[in-house]
C-alpha cells in the first residue's frame, strides 16, 4: 500500500473514533442508568407474617411499632409492605 493510501487509510480510522466516542459515551450512562433502575426494583419486602416468624413479633407489636412510626410501612390494599433494607438498617442501628 502506499503512503498515499495509509494516510487515507488512517485519517478514515481517526473520524470513524471520533464519530463513535460519543456513542460509547451516551451508550455507558444508558448502561448505568438501567442497571440502577433494576436494583432499585429488585427491592425485597417483608410482610405481616414474614415480621412475625423471622423475628418473633406478634400482632399488637406490630401495629404499636407501625403506628409510632418505628416500623416505616408501604400499604398496598389490606397488605402492609416493610422494605428490606429499612428493617436491617433499623436493626444495625439499635444494635450498636
Amino acid at each position: 500500500m502506499s503512503k498515499q493510501g495509509k494516510e487515507n487509510k488512517i485519517s478514515y480510522l481517526v473520524a470513524i473514533k471520533q464519530l463513535l466516542d460519543p456513542l460509547y459515551v451516551r451508550l455507558e450512562r444508558i448502561d448505568s442508568k438501567i442497571k440502577g433502575n433494576y436494583e432499585k426494583s429488585t427491592l425485597r419486602y417483608y410482610r405481616n407474617e414474614d415480621l412475625k416468624k423471622i423475628f418473633g413479633l406478634s400482632n399488637n407489636t406490630i401495629i404499636k411499632y407501625r403506628q409510632t412510626g418505628i416500623l416505616p410501612y408501604t400499604k398496598l390494599g389490606d397488605i402492609f409492605l416493610y422494605e428490606a433494607t429499612k428493617i436491617e438498617k433499623i436493626l444495625n442501628d439499635n444494635g450498636q
